[in-house]
Protein backbone atom coordinates (compact mmCIF):
# COMPACT_ATOMS: atom_id res chain seq x y z
CA UNK A 1 0.00 0.00 0.00
CA UNK A 2 2.50 2.43 1.34
CA UNK A 3 4.36 1.16 -2.06
CA UNK A 4 1.47 2.27 -4.14
CA UNK A 5 1.21 5.66 -2.66
CA UNK A 6 4.85 6.38 -3.23
CA UNK A 7 4.80 5.55 -6.69
CA UNK A 8 1.16 8.18 -7.09
CA UNK A 9 2.93 10.89 -5.27
CA UNK A 10 5.80 10.52 -7.72
CA UNK A 11 3.75 10.50 -10.61
CA UNK A 12 2.21 13.86 -9.46
CA UNK A 13 5.35 15.41 -8.89
CA UNK A 14 6.70 14.43 -12.29
CA UNK A 15 3.44 15.44 -14.07
CA UNK A 16 3.62 19.27 -12.01
CA UNK A 17 7.16 19.82 -12.68
CA UNK A 18 6.95 18.90 -16.23
CA UNK A 19 3.38 21.56 -16.06
CA UNK A 20 5.42 24.14 -14.30
CA UNK A 21 8.12 23.52 -17.30
CA UNK A 22 5.52 23.84 -20.02
CA UNK A 23 4.19 27.10 -17.99
CA UNK A 24 7.72 28.51 -18.30
CA UNK A 25 8.09 27.86 -22.08
CA UNK A 26 5.11 29.03 -22.94
CA UNK A 27 6.59 32.81 -23.94
CA UNK A 28 8.13 34.36 -27.22
CA UNK A 29 9.71 37.33 -26.55
CA UNK A 30 10.18 39.31 -29.55
CA UNK A 31 12.36 42.52 -29.68
CA UNK A 32 12.27 45.20 -32.24
CA UNK A 33 15.41 46.58 -33.39
CA UNK A 34 15.09 49.57 -35.80
CA UNK A 35 18.22 51.57 -36.38
CA UNK A 36 21.48 51.68 -35.70
CA UNK A 37 23.72 49.02 -33.83
CA UNK A 38 25.39 51.36 -30.64
CA UNK A 39 25.46 50.57 -27.01
CA UNK A 40 22.33 51.01 -26.18
CA UNK A 41 20.69 49.06 -28.77
CA UNK A 42 23.39 46.20 -26.81
CA UNK A 43 22.03 46.91 -23.80
CA UNK A 44 18.68 46.39 -25.10
CA UNK A 45 19.35 43.18 -27.02
CA UNK A 46 20.69 41.91 -24.06
CA UNK A 47 18.25 42.97 -21.52
CA UNK A 48 15.83 41.20 -24.03
CA UNK A 49 18.11 37.91 -24.02
CA UNK A 50 18.49 37.83 -19.88
CA UNK A 51 14.28 38.52 -19.71
CA UNK A 52 14.03 35.51 -21.58
CA UNK A 53 16.52 33.06 -19.94
CA UNK A 54 15.41 34.07 -16.99
CA UNK A 55 11.46 33.15 -17.85
CA UNK A 56 13.07 30.35 -19.86
CA UNK A 57 10.88 31.23 -22.50
CA UNK A 58 10.66 29.40 -25.77
CA UNK A 59 12.28 31.44 -28.02
CA UNK A 60 13.61 35.12 -28.57
CA UNK A 61 12.64 36.85 -32.01
CA UNK A 62 14.74 39.64 -32.95
CA UNK A 63 12.84 41.86 -35.70
CA UNK A 64 16.18 43.39 -37.52
CA UNK A 65 16.41 46.63 -39.65
CA UNK A 66 19.93 48.29 -39.79
CA UNK A 67 22.46 50.07 -41.53
CA UNK A 68 25.66 48.60 -39.45
CA UNK A 69 26.45 50.10 -36.25
CA UNK A 70 29.65 49.86 -34.39
CA UNK A 71 31.82 46.50 -34.05
CA UNK A 72 32.31 46.12 -30.42
CA UNK A 73 28.83 46.52 -29.70
CA UNK A 74 27.73 44.33 -32.49
CA UNK A 75 30.40 41.85 -31.21
CA UNK A 76 28.69 41.73 -27.82
CA UNK A 77 25.55 40.97 -29.24
CA UNK A 78 26.65 38.37 -31.19
CA UNK A 79 28.51 36.76 -27.95
CA UNK A 80 25.34 36.78 -25.99
CA UNK A 81 23.38 35.08 -29.34
CA UNK A 82 26.16 32.03 -29.23
CA UNK A 83 25.76 32.01 -25.74
CA UNK A 84 21.82 31.96 -25.12
CA UNK A 85 20.30 28.93 -22.93
CA UNK A 86 17.11 30.38 -25.68
CA UNK A 87 17.00 29.76 -29.41
CA UNK A 88 17.78 33.19 -31.22
CA UNK A 89 15.20 33.69 -34.03
CA UNK A 90 16.62 36.69 -36.13
CA UNK A 91 13.83 38.33 -38.73
CA UNK A 92 14.89 40.89 -40.80
CA UNK A 93 11.66 42.52 -41.65
CA UNK A 94 9.67 44.55 -42.75
CA UNK A 95 9.55 44.28 -46.63
CA UNK A 96 12.60 46.96 -47.57
CA UNK A 97 14.09 46.44 -44.16
CA UNK A 98 17.81 45.51 -44.78
CA UNK A 99 20.38 43.48 -41.95
CA UNK A 100 23.63 45.32 -43.80
CA UNK A 101 27.36 46.00 -42.17
CA UNK A 102 26.86 44.70 -38.66
CA UNK A 103 23.29 43.11 -38.94
CA UNK A 104 24.79 40.24 -41.09
CA UNK A 105 26.95 39.16 -38.44
CA UNK A 106 23.88 39.23 -36.09
CA UNK A 107 21.86 37.22 -38.34
CA UNK A 108 24.36 34.96 -39.24
CA UNK A 109 24.92 34.23 -35.27
CA UNK A 110 20.83 33.45 -34.84
CA UNK A 111 19.78 29.59 -34.05
CA UNK A 112 17.68 30.81 -36.62
CA UNK A 113 17.46 33.15 -39.95
CA UNK A 114 14.90 34.64 -41.33
CA UNK A 115 14.44 37.37 -43.84
CA UNK A 116 10.45 38.89 -45.50
CA UNK A 117 10.31 39.06 -48.89
CA UNK A 118 12.14 42.55 -50.86
CA UNK A 119 14.53 43.11 -47.61
CA UNK A 120 18.79 42.73 -48.03
CA UNK A 121 21.70 41.61 -46.58
CA UNK A 122 25.21 41.81 -47.43
CA UNK A 123 28.09 44.70 -47.51
CA UNK A 124 30.03 44.18 -44.39
CA UNK A 125 33.04 45.63 -45.34
CA UNK A 126 35.31 48.13 -43.25
CA UNK A 127 34.51 51.70 -44.46
CA UNK A 128 37.45 54.50 -44.19
CA UNK A 129 36.07 56.99 -41.88
CA UNK A 130 36.91 59.74 -44.59
CA UNK A 131 36.71 58.32 -47.72
CA UNK A 132 38.68 58.96 -50.36
CA UNK A 133 42.37 58.17 -51.19
CA UNK A 134 43.91 56.74 -47.90
CA UNK A 135 47.72 56.58 -46.79
CA UNK A 136 49.92 53.25 -46.83
CA UNK A 137 49.08 53.49 -42.86
CA UNK A 138 45.70 53.34 -43.31
CA UNK A 139 45.58 50.77 -45.88
CA UNK A 140 47.65 48.67 -43.42
CA UNK A 141 44.67 49.48 -40.40
CA UNK A 142 41.85 48.72 -43.01
CA UNK A 143 43.59 45.28 -44.16
CA UNK A 144 43.60 44.56 -40.44
CA UNK A 145 40.56 45.63 -40.07
CA UNK A 146 39.09 43.75 -43.05
CA UNK A 147 40.52 40.16 -41.91
CA UNK A 148 39.54 40.20 -38.72
CA UNK A 149 36.11 40.86 -39.80
CA UNK A 150 36.40 38.07 -42.32
CA UNK A 151 37.98 35.77 -39.28
CA UNK A 152 34.62 36.42 -37.29
CA UNK A 153 32.24 36.17 -39.73
CA UNK A 154 33.66 32.46 -41.18
CA UNK A 155 33.60 31.37 -37.40
CA UNK A 156 29.75 32.57 -37.30
CA UNK A 157 29.10 30.98 -40.16
CA UNK A 158 30.84 27.52 -39.37
CA UNK A 159 29.52 27.51 -36.08
CA UNK A 160 25.70 27.68 -37.25
CA UNK A 161 26.46 26.05 -40.33
CA UNK A 162 26.01 28.77 -43.01
CA UNK A 163 27.66 29.67 -46.07
CA UNK A 164 30.84 30.53 -44.81
CA UNK A 165 32.54 31.39 -48.36
CA UNK A 166 29.17 34.02 -48.41
CA UNK A 167 30.29 35.24 -45.28
CA UNK A 168 33.98 36.05 -46.22
CA UNK A 169 32.48 37.95 -49.53
CA UNK A 170 30.24 40.02 -47.51
CA UNK A 171 33.04 41.55 -45.46
CA UNK A 172 36.10 41.38 -48.51
CA UNK A 173 33.54 42.23 -51.39
CA UNK A 174 30.35 43.84 -49.84
CA UNK A 175 28.69 41.39 -51.59
CA UNK A 176 24.88 41.63 -51.24
CA UNK A 177 21.61 39.11 -51.32
CA UNK A 178 18.27 39.39 -51.75
CA UNK A 179 15.84 37.23 -49.76
CA UNK A 180 15.36 34.61 -52.18
CA UNK A 181 19.39 34.68 -52.79
CA UNK A 182 20.00 34.28 -49.21
CA UNK A 183 17.78 31.61 -48.55
CA UNK A 184 19.43 29.58 -52.12
CA UNK A 185 22.48 30.53 -50.82
CA UNK A 186 22.15 28.78 -47.40
CA UNK A 187 23.05 32.21 -45.67
CA UNK A 188 19.37 32.14 -44.45
CA UNK A 189 17.22 29.39 -43.10
CA UNK A 190 13.50 30.60 -44.34
CA UNK A 191 11.27 33.69 -45.69
CA UNK A 192 8.35 34.81 -44.52
CA UNK A 193 6.09 37.85 -45.02
CA UNK A 194 5.09 38.77 -41.55
CA UNK A 195 5.96 37.66 -37.55
CA UNK A 196 2.33 35.82 -38.18
CA UNK A 197 4.11 33.76 -40.85
CA UNK A 198 7.10 33.22 -39.43
CA UNK A 199 5.64 31.80 -36.17
CA UNK A 200 3.91 29.21 -38.11
CA UNK A 201 6.44 28.12 -39.94
CA UNK A 202 8.65 27.89 -36.52
CA UNK A 203 6.45 25.55 -35.31
CA UNK A 204 7.90 22.05 -34.88
CA UNK A 205 10.93 23.47 -36.64
CA UNK A 206 14.13 21.13 -36.00
CA UNK A 207 17.57 23.38 -34.84
CA UNK A 208 20.84 21.60 -36.07
CA UNK A 209 21.06 20.05 -32.62
CA UNK A 210 17.68 18.18 -32.41
CA UNK A 211 16.35 20.79 -30.74
CA UNK A 212 12.00 21.21 -31.53
CA UNK A 213 10.80 24.45 -31.58
CA UNK A 214 7.68 25.33 -30.58
CA UNK A 215 5.15 28.14 -31.26
CA UNK A 216 1.76 27.35 -31.47
CA UNK A 217 -0.37 28.46 -28.79
CA UNK A 218 2.12 30.66 -27.21
CA UNK A 219 1.84 34.47 -25.80
CA UNK A 220 4.13 36.67 -27.47
CA UNK A 221 6.09 39.43 -25.04
CA UNK A 222 6.91 42.40 -26.50
CA UNK A 223 10.55 43.69 -24.54
CA UNK A 224 9.79 47.45 -25.46
CA UNK A 225 12.74 50.32 -24.69
CA UNK A 226 12.46 51.77 -21.31
CA UNK A 227 12.21 55.59 -21.00
CA UNK A 228 16.19 56.15 -20.71
CA UNK A 229 17.29 53.91 -23.47
CA UNK A 230 14.97 55.75 -25.71
CA UNK A 231 16.52 59.26 -24.75
CA UNK A 232 20.06 57.65 -25.12
CA UNK A 233 18.84 56.25 -28.52
CA UNK A 234 18.54 59.93 -29.56
CA UNK A 235 21.53 60.91 -28.44
CA UNK A 236 23.61 57.87 -30.13
CA UNK A 237 23.10 60.11 -33.08
CA UNK A 238 26.46 61.30 -34.20
CA UNK A 239 24.45 64.14 -35.94
CA UNK A 240 22.52 65.14 -33.27
CA UNK A 241 25.45 65.03 -30.49
CA UNK A 242 27.42 67.01 -32.84
CA UNK A 243 24.79 69.76 -33.91
CA UNK A 244 23.88 69.67 -29.82
CA UNK A 245 27.52 70.06 -28.96
CA UNK A 246 27.99 73.06 -31.30
CA UNK A 247 24.78 74.76 -30.52
CA UNK A 248 26.31 74.75 -26.72
CA UNK A 249 29.41 76.05 -27.11
CA UNK A 250 27.82 79.06 -28.83
CA UNK A 251 25.07 79.20 -26.90
CA UNK A 252 27.20 80.30 -24.13
CA UNK A 253 29.01 82.62 -26.25
CA UNK A 254 26.59 84.62 -26.67
CA UNK A 255 25.62 84.22 -23.18
CA UNK A 256 29.28 85.49 -22.70
CA UNK A 257 28.21 88.87 -24.72
CA UNK A 258 25.33 89.49 -23.50
CA UNK A 259 25.28 88.38 -19.80
CA UNK A 260 22.46 89.24 -17.81
CA UNK A 261 19.93 87.87 -20.29
CA UNK A 262 20.25 83.63 -19.29
CA UNK A 263 18.63 82.59 -22.28
CA UNK A 264 22.06 81.75 -23.64
CA UNK A 265 23.49 79.88 -20.57
CA UNK A 266 20.11 78.15 -20.48
CA UNK A 267 19.94 76.97 -23.78
CA UNK A 268 23.50 75.95 -24.24
CA UNK A 269 23.88 74.88 -20.94
CA UNK A 270 21.13 72.20 -21.61
CA UNK A 271 22.37 71.46 -25.06
CA UNK A 272 25.92 70.84 -23.73
CA UNK A 273 24.76 68.62 -21.03
CA UNK A 274 23.30 66.30 -23.79
CA UNK A 275 25.90 66.21 -25.91
CA UNK A 276 28.02 65.17 -23.44
CA UNK A 277 25.50 62.31 -22.76
CA UNK A 278 25.60 61.30 -26.69
CA UNK A 279 29.79 61.72 -26.35
CA UNK A 280 30.06 59.24 -23.63
CA UNK A 281 28.53 56.38 -25.25
CA UNK A 282 29.81 57.07 -29.12
CA UNK A 283 33.42 56.69 -30.11
CA UNK A 284 35.17 59.94 -29.83
CA UNK A 285 38.41 61.55 -30.99
CA UNK A 286 39.92 63.34 -28.57
CA UNK A 287 41.74 65.59 -31.15
CA UNK A 288 38.41 66.68 -32.73
CA UNK A 289 36.86 67.73 -29.84
CA UNK A 290 40.02 69.55 -29.29
CA UNK A 291 40.16 71.06 -32.82
CA UNK A 292 36.64 72.33 -32.45
CA UNK A 293 37.46 74.38 -29.43
CA UNK A 294 40.43 75.99 -30.87
CA UNK A 295 38.35 76.72 -33.96
CA UNK A 296 35.96 78.71 -31.46
CA UNK A 297 38.66 80.24 -29.77
CA UNK A 298 40.36 81.50 -32.95
CA UNK A 299 36.95 83.20 -33.68
CA UNK A 300 36.26 84.75 -30.56
CA UNK A 301 39.59 86.59 -30.68
CA UNK A 302 38.88 87.89 -34.28
CA UNK A 303 36.19 89.96 -32.78
CA UNK A 304 38.77 91.60 -29.81
CA UNK A 305 41.98 91.43 -31.94
CA UNK A 306 40.81 92.55 -35.51
CA UNK A 307 43.22 90.96 -38.38
CA UNK A 308 41.00 91.20 -41.35
CA UNK A 309 39.59 87.58 -41.19
CA UNK A 310 42.59 85.67 -40.70
CA UNK A 311 41.85 84.57 -37.14
CA UNK A 312 38.41 84.26 -38.20
CA UNK A 313 39.43 81.67 -41.40
CA UNK A 314 41.64 79.81 -39.55
CA UNK A 315 38.93 78.97 -37.00
CA UNK A 316 36.62 77.92 -39.34
CA UNK A 317 38.88 75.65 -40.57
CA UNK A 318 39.85 73.94 -37.85
CA UNK A 319 36.13 73.76 -36.86
CA UNK A 320 35.67 71.61 -40.09
CA UNK A 321 38.62 69.17 -39.14
CA UNK A 322 37.62 69.12 -36.10
CA UNK A 323 34.09 67.96 -37.17
CA UNK A 324 35.43 65.55 -39.71
CA UNK A 325 37.67 63.44 -37.01
CA UNK A 326 35.30 63.83 -34.43
CA UNK A 327 33.54 60.38 -34.56
CA UNK A 328 35.88 57.16 -34.59
CA UNK A 329 32.29 55.43 -36.87
CA UNK A 330 34.07 53.89 -39.86
CA UNK A 331 30.73 53.13 -41.29
CA UNK A 332 29.13 56.69 -42.77
CA UNK A 333 25.95 55.45 -43.12
CA UNK A 334 25.68 55.82 -39.57
CA UNK A 335 28.29 58.48 -38.82
CA UNK A 336 28.43 62.25 -39.08
CA UNK A 337 26.86 63.01 -42.14
CA UNK A 338 29.11 66.00 -44.40
CA UNK A 339 25.57 67.87 -45.03
CA UNK A 340 25.43 68.28 -41.22
CA UNK A 341 29.08 69.16 -40.49
CA UNK A 342 28.60 72.32 -43.90
CA UNK A 343 25.36 73.25 -42.42
CA UNK A 344 26.04 73.82 -39.15
CA UNK A 345 30.00 75.15 -39.94
CA UNK A 346 28.50 77.52 -42.18
CA UNK A 347 25.27 78.26 -40.21
CA UNK A 348 27.14 78.88 -36.64
CA UNK A 349 29.67 80.83 -38.70
CA UNK A 350 27.84 83.40 -40.61
CA UNK A 351 26.10 83.83 -37.51
CA UNK A 352 29.30 84.27 -35.33
CA UNK A 353 30.81 86.78 -38.32
CA UNK A 354 27.34 88.87 -39.60
CA UNK A 355 25.32 89.08 -36.06
CA UNK A 356 28.21 88.51 -33.21
CA UNK A 357 30.88 90.66 -34.96
CA UNK A 358 28.95 93.94 -36.06
CA UNK A 359 27.15 93.98 -32.93
CA UNK A 360 30.48 94.60 -31.47
CA UNK A 361 31.89 96.95 -34.15
CA UNK A 362 28.71 98.82 -33.49
CA UNK A 363 29.43 99.14 -29.45
CA UNK A 364 32.80 100.61 -30.97
CA UNK A 365 31.51 103.17 -32.54
CA UNK A 366 32.45 106.70 -31.17
CA UNK A 367 29.68 108.26 -28.97
CA UNK A 368 26.95 110.73 -31.37
CA UNK A 369 26.28 112.57 -28.12
CA UNK A 370 27.66 114.33 -25.30
CA UNK A 371 31.15 116.19 -25.04
CA UNK A 372 32.99 113.25 -26.62
CA UNK A 373 30.65 113.52 -29.57
CA UNK A 374 32.41 116.85 -30.17
CA UNK A 375 35.65 115.26 -30.68
CA UNK A 376 36.52 115.28 -34.45
CA UNK A 377 33.59 117.45 -35.28
CA UNK A 378 34.02 120.05 -38.11
CA UNK A 379 32.56 123.44 -37.91
CA UNK A 380 32.94 127.26 -38.85
CA UNK A 381 35.24 129.35 -37.27
CA UNK A 382 32.76 132.90 -36.64
CA UNK A 383 34.73 134.86 -35.65
CA UNK A 384 39.09 135.67 -35.68
CA UNK A 385 40.35 133.05 -33.36
CA UNK A 386 43.51 134.50 -32.07
CA UNK A 387 43.90 132.46 -30.02
CA UNK A 388 40.53 132.60 -28.56
CA UNK A 389 36.68 133.55 -30.58
CA UNK A 390 33.53 131.79 -31.42
CA UNK A 391 33.28 128.88 -33.65
CA UNK A 392 30.17 126.93 -34.86
CA UNK A 393 29.81 123.42 -34.78
CA UNK A 394 26.82 121.13 -35.32
CA UNK A 395 24.43 124.09 -35.24
CA UNK A 396 25.85 125.81 -31.71
CA UNK A 397 27.95 128.18 -31.09
CA UNK A 398 30.89 127.54 -29.05
CA UNK A 399 33.88 129.59 -27.22
CA UNK A 400 36.55 128.30 -28.99
CA UNK A 401 40.76 128.38 -28.69
CA UNK A 402 42.94 127.68 -31.06
CA UNK A 403 46.18 125.33 -30.27
CA UNK A 404 48.00 126.24 -33.86
CA UNK A 405 48.22 130.02 -34.33
CA UNK A 406 45.51 132.75 -35.16
CA UNK A 407 42.23 131.64 -37.11
CA UNK A 408 40.83 133.90 -39.49
CA UNK A 409 36.63 134.05 -40.10
CA UNK A 410 34.88 131.82 -41.74
CA UNK A 411 38.25 129.07 -42.05
CA UNK A 412 37.16 125.05 -41.34
CA UNK A 413 38.30 124.23 -37.82
CA UNK A 414 37.92 120.34 -36.54
CA UNK A 415 37.70 120.17 -32.91
CA UNK A 416 40.74 118.76 -30.66
CA UNK A 417 39.37 118.35 -27.16
CA UNK A 418 36.68 119.95 -24.92
CA UNK A 419 37.72 121.49 -21.75
CA UNK A 420 34.81 122.38 -19.96
CA UNK A 421 32.62 124.89 -21.69
CA UNK A 422 35.32 125.35 -24.31
CA UNK A 423 36.35 123.69 -27.13
CA UNK A 424 40.49 123.47 -28.36
CA UNK A 425 40.37 123.49 -31.84
CA UNK A 426 42.75 123.31 -35.24
CA UNK A 427 42.49 124.73 -38.69
CA UNK A 428 41.53 121.87 -40.66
Amino acid sequence: MKARLCVILLFVVICLGASLVCLGMSEIYHLVLDGSINPVSKDLVLRGIKQAEAANAGLFIIELNTPGGLGESMRDIVIAELASSVPIVVFVSPAGACAASAGVFITMAADVAAMAPATNIGAAHPVNLLGGAESDQDTTMTKKAENDAVAFAKSIAERRNRNVEWAEKAVRESSSLTASEALSNNVIDMIAGDLDELLTRLDNYVLPGGQVLHTAGYEVKKILPSLRERILNYLVDPNIVYVLFILGLYGLIYEFFHPGIGFGLAVGGLCLILAFFGLQILPVNIVGVALILFGVVLMILDVFTPTSGILTTGGVISLLVGSLTLFNIQNRAIGLSWATIFLTVGTVTALFVLILSKGLLIQRKRPVTGKSAMIGAVGNARSNISPSGKVAVKGEYWDATSIEGPIHAGDQVVVERVEGRKLLVRRK
